[in-house]
């Protein structure tokens, strides 16, 4: 049985005393499904976490789980038939798989609690092995651009396929309102696997399966612009690092504007916080609200937030300190996360 015939979604289904990998299944993608418990292997659960999902060119599936190991799907993807590669490393959570002419790409995350961290990979021949260490995916200290490796999706076309990597950013403790996804293209050449660069924004043809970067149209305000409103305690920079930047829970920014679209950019780094972002319509009907995370150990400025897109016509763009921020310890009490409160704004986008 295929995928198209059943679809199955592969689950994590844990707590640290009582983890295993379950499966739930469905005629249709988006449900309901039913939950019909643990993945068996010899009669016992996988008792692990971090999992992910692979399927090969021959649709035969496999369960990967934390350190390497992997567990290849019976034809129906409800059991496990066998276990065909064993613990290759301590650590190397969310492991993530893809194949490109015969070459396997096993790419794995360092044990940094909710840490972002520069995920690594190993190549080999043959599913089972064995497995020869390739290095990074991203250039050092960029920390995967800030997420961690969840899936590659294969999107094939005419006449390439772009292999895009789907990463998370967790959020810790606003993982429900906060956490966001990292897409980037994936250059692979040989045995060399890599994301060189950030794309900000970037396309895929889906006939050819070409992408692409298009030319940015948007209108760019700098954070010093005066059609920009600052409320509350900020303060303002015009150098080499142009930034406004507020630690004021009762500070906010909010911008009135005409279009489609808004985003805004900021500096994030290890003393930011949380904003809450709200965006109107003219008549002061709420159409948005989002919770974003500004933290990351890795200073950089890059885009935060972005609108969905809308009726051509007449918004406003709040954005709001929250005096709270992402802290969190793991299970030796070591403690992570912001040492500060900021919002930060760099420049607004506005797509007309």
């Amino acid at each position: 049985m295929l995928l198209k015939d059943l679809i199955v979604i592969l689950l994590k289904i844990f707590t640290y005393k009582d983890q295993f990998v379950g499966y739930a299944v469905s005629k249709n993608i988006e449900g309901p499904y039913t939950f019909k418990g643990a993945l068996l292997f010899d009669g016992k659960p996988i008792k692990k976490w971090d999992m992910g999902a692979f399927q090969d060119t021959d649709n035969s599936g496999y369960i990967l789980v934390h350190g390497g190991e992997i567990y290849k799907l019976s034809d129906d993807y409800k059991s496990v038939t066998e276990k065909v590669n064993e613990n290759i490393t301590t650590g190397f959570e969310s492991p993530t798989m893809l194949k490109k002419d015969n070459l396997y790409y096993f790419i794995g995350s360092h044990l940094t609690s909710w840490e972002k961290n520069d995920n690594y990979y190993y190549t080999s021949n043959s599913i089972k092995g064995p497995w020869e260490f390739q290095g990074l995916i991203a250039p050092k200290e960029t920390l995967t651009w800030n997420s961690q490796s969840t899936f590659v999706l294969p999107i094939q076309g005419s006449k390439e396929t772009t292999y895009m990597f789907m990463g998370d950013r967790w959020s810790f403790p606003k993982q429900a309102s906060s956490a966001t996804y990292v897409w980037q293209p994936l250059t692979i050449s040989g045995k060399s696997l890599s994301i060189p660069v950030y794309q900000e924004k970037w396309q895929i043809d889906l006939t050819t399966g070409i992408q692409s970067v298009p030319k940015n149209t948007d209108k760019i305000l700098k954070n010093n612009n005066k059609e920009i409103k600052y409320s509350g305690n900020w303060i303002h920079t015009a150098n080499e690092r142009s930034e406004s930047k507020s630690e004021d829970k009762n500070a906010s920014f909010s911008i009135k504007f005409k279009g489609q679209q808004i985003g805004f950019s900021s500096f994030v780094g290890t003393e930011n916080g949380y904003a809450k972002v709200v965006l109107t319509d003219e008549k002061g009907k709420t159409i948005t609200t989002s919770i974003i995370d500004l933290y990351s150990k890795n200073a950089t400025e890059t885009a935060v937030y972005k609108s969905p897109i809308l009726k051509k016509g007449n918004y406003t763009l709040t954005v709001y300190g929250t005096g709270e921020r992402p802290n969190w310890s793991d299970k030796r009490k070591s403690n992570y996360g912001s040492t500060g409160y900021y919002i930060s704004v760099t420049q607004i986008a506005i797509k007309k």
